[in-house]
């Protein structure tokens, strides 16, 4: 039995203001992890990431919706989750011990074109050709970060944050299926428990002993995180997909200034090439769904 929240009148300004502050406090989490992964394994920073911000949201969880929101109807959708949790983070958290956070979220934003090509075979949804070839062009852009057949090179990190990518897509599209029967809350809390376990338990073998000088970053990763989701939570409560989706290419901008302020890099210029490539096809994409939504409606109001 899922547990429904009352319904939340719409506020497009709100929702802007929501989602800004998530896509900062998500950036925030990942410079933390970046920082982390210099001294702890792969898996281990995976496992702080889902622990760390576990806390948090339980407050969160429990002085709004409840304990009876936490019940999971669709176990094996969440545990498939989990997983893929543990394969995205632990894919980003290693290509970030050798990638600026500009990089790695300029290959990243390819995740929602993945999500739209998936729709097609996973849930049945239809794509037009026009937005194929946003998703191809938004694939070329990806191409030319990576930078594949020059001088040979081609990054590991690179094909990580790719992996991760796709990993973060099929998730989404098993999030649309779990909002048929379970709560946001569940999703968030049972997310990051089986998240947390598993890659805890794998990353048992090569366990760092936590450093206290560590535990302010680890609890403000966890906060972060715990903030980011709460505040994305909000922001598609009060808004439309369609309008606050596009927001989350703001992230570019806080990791380039994390990338400046603690690390002194900047993207080169390749990297701004494919950025702009990939966010502009993103952009595209969500314009035609925005289009065909508006289409769709129109049909239904006038048969």
């Amino acid at each position: 039995m899922s547990v429904s929240s009352p319904p939340v009148s719409r506020s497009p300004a709100a929702a802007v203001a929501w989602m800004l502050s998530a896509v900062a406090f998500f950036s925030l989490m990942d410079a933390g992890m970046k920082l982390l992964s210099a001294g702890y394994p792969t898996l281990q920073v995976t496992m702080l990431r889902g622990a760390a911000s576990l806390p948090f949201v339980l407050v969160w969880v429990l002085a709004t919706a409840g304990p009876r929101s936490l019940i999971p109807v669709r176990w094996g959708l969440h545990l498939l989750r989990g997983a893929l949790g543990m394969a995205m983070i632990g894919c980003f958290v290693y290509a970030l011990r050798s990638l600026p956070l500009s990089t790695a979220y300029s290959i990243y934003f390819v995740a929602p074109l993945l999500v739209a090509a998936l729709s097609v075979p996973l849930l049945g949804e239809r794509v037009g050709p026009r937005r194929w070839v946003a998703i191809g062009v938004g694939l070329i852009g990806v191409l030319v970060v990576l930078r594949p057949g020059m001088d040979g090179f081609i990054s590991l990190p690179g094909l990580m944050v790719l992996l991760a990518a796709t990993a973060y897509a099929i998730a989404a599209v098993t999030v649309s299926l779990l909002t048929r029967t379970d709560t946001p809350q569940a999703m968030v809390v049972w997310f990051l428990l089986i998240m947390a376990v598993g890659a805890g338990l794998l990353a048992w073998p090569q366990w760092q002993p936590l450093q206290w000088r560590h535990a302010g970053l680890i609890a403000g990763m966890g906060l972060a995180g715990a903030l980011g989701q709460i505040a994305l939570t909000r922001a598609f409560q009060l808004g439309q997909a369609s309008m606050i989706a596009p927001l989350e290419y703001t992230g570019l901008v806080w990791v380039i200034g994390w990338d400046l302020l603690l690390w002194g890099v900047l993207p080169d210029r390749m990297t701004w090439i494919g950025a702009a490539i990939i966010v502009a096809s993103g952009l595209y994409l969500l314009h035609r769904e925005r289009v065909q939504h508006a289409r769709r409606a129109g049909q239904v109001d006038h048969p």
